[in-house]
């Protein structure tokens, strides 16, 4: 096999991987994403010790222990193309020996947790709840990159796309399901199982209309209502389907968690949003140390 060229893993003077400037020894196989480069140490507050810190761009890691487990917890950022960026420079970390530029033969499977805000779309689901994410369905482009058939559900996609009327123009969604083995370790009967949408943008991708016609004003409401066997749309944001198509495509384990702080179902809004988040990040730093 031929080293993988300069020029598509794109490496610092230092040798760290690019966007992130991380070296293996940086991190943990056990990972916490959060968007915000400001909520990484939200998260690391609880921890006992930080060994490691360092920010690029929005790509903000800390890397320490937490009850004696070491974590790393990372910001990607906004957006399935982040995502894209850090999914394949973590497994870079881990499965490329950056030295030779080769595959390593012994594959390592990290486990990566997304914690995040979002808004329901369910009036049911109500605010400062929990939505695990079961699955996902990705609204961008950006995953069909990839040679994709062998993670996604297209019996959901299908039923999808003919429930809303998708223009195909757009792109094709896809749907894959998040990692089982989280979701049994983290899951309690207080959480709320979910179907999260992963939308490109934050303002048409996601119906919002500023001074720009939209392509379909209806979207929303069609959402709202897709019911597939039980599996119905609970929130909306922008990177859930990204972490898990890429996860499944490389062998990590990737599961995402949402404190909902909004429903707009019934137009509420939680009135104290950073104690939902807080209450979310000790629940799942608690699951990860068991």
């Amino acid at each position: 096999m031929s080293d993988i060229k300069s020029s598509e893993l794109i490496l610092n003077p230092d040798g760290s991987v690019y966007h992130l400037n991380l070296k293996p020894e940086n991190i943990a196989h056990d990972i916490i994403f959060v968007g915000d480069q400001n909520r990484v140490e939200k998260i690391t507050q609880f921890f006992d010790t930080i060994e490691f810190s360092i920010q690029k761009r929005e790509f903000k890691t800390q890397t320490g222990t937490y009850k004696g487990k070491r974590l790393t917890v990372m910001s990607t950022g906004i957006g399935p193309d982040n995502i894209d960026i850090v999914m394949n420079e973590l497994d870079a970390l881990v499965n490329i020996d950056l030295n030779t530029r080769q595959p390593k033969k012994e594959l390592t499977s990290l486990n990566i947790v997304r914690i995040g805000t979002s808004g329901s779309l369910q009036a049911d689901i109500s605010v400062d709840s929990i939505v695990l994410s079961e699955y996902a369905i990705g609204l961008d482009n950006m995953l069909r990159s990839y040679r994709i058939d062998s993670v996604t559900d297209k019996t959901i996609e299908d039923a999808f796309i003919s429930h809303t009327n998708w223009d195909l123009q757009k792109g094709r969604p896809y749907v894959v399901k998040g990692s089982e083995k989280l979701s049994n370790l983290i899951e309690s009967d207080t959480i709320h199982k979910g179907f999260t949408g992963t939308a490109g943008g934050f303002y048409g991708p996601q119906g919002r209309v500023l001074r720009l016609n939209i392509q379909d004003e209806q979207l929303n409401g069609k959402m709202d209502s897709f019911n597939y066997e039980g599996i119905r749309m609970t929130n909306l944001e922008m990177e859930t389907a990204a972490i898990y198509g890429l996860g499944k495509l490389l062998g990590h384990e990737t599961l995402s968690m949402n404190a909902i702080i909004a429903n707009r179902a019934n137009g509420t809004f939680s009135k104290d949003p950073y104690k939902a988040v807080d209450e979310l990040i000790v629940y799942v730093l608690n699951k990860l140390v068991n």
